[in-house]
């Protein structure tokens, strides 16, 4: 309940996003939660929020979608996957950097939008974690929903754009 309603307090997509993250991590009592978008390229994932990860951590470097095979995986599959220890999976692109921040487990998660992928979401664990299948559907769930936030997020941006443009090309031909 508190994640839906946090999703929907806001057409601003860094808060929407912040508040996403850190209502996930506080639901499923992990230790951190991000959200990453595919950039523009499309080959790698940028962190648009994060909660419960240091700064350090989250400078560790780019997440290149050929590297970081976890997440190339869900986003193909739209299904999320469960890795028990990144620390010594091929699959995850930082396990050094995850065993410096005290990152066992992950459990990630598709965004979404119009069956295309646009980022994943992200769950962190101190310990090794078996999620239950209550679990990952909480967290497609809220990923489904996410994505939407995110997608009307963008479309709540380009219309004010636009508007802001057209106002101001109203004003300049009022004026001359």
């Amino acid at each position: 309940y508190e994640v839906a309603t946090v999703i929907n307090s806001s057409l601003n997509p860094q808060v929407v996003f912040q508040k996403v993250v850190e209502q996930v991590a506080l639901a499923l009592s992990c230790k951190a939660c991000t959200l990453r978008l595919i950039d523009r390229s499309g080959k790698n994932l940028l962190a648009s929020a994060s909660y419960g990860l240091s700064k350090g951590y989250l400078r560790k470097g780019q997440v290149e979608l050929l590297k970081s095979r976890i997440d190339s995986d869900v986003l193909t599959s739209g299904k999320p996957l469960y890795m028990a220890n990144v620390t010594c999976d091929s699959r995850f692109q930082y396990p050094d950097a995850a065993k410096a921040e005290g990152i066992v487990s992950i459990l990630v998660a598709p965004l979404m939008v119009d069956r295309k992928p646009v980022g994943v979401l992200r769950i962190y664990t101190e310990s090794e974690r078996q999620f239950s299948q209550d679990e990952q559907d909480f967290l497609m769930a809220v990923s489904h929903i996410a994505a939407i936030a995110i997608d009307n997020a963008r479309l709540h941006e380009s219309l004010r754009s636009d508007f802001e443009l057209l106002t101001q090309y109203n004003y300049q031909v009022f004026e001359d």
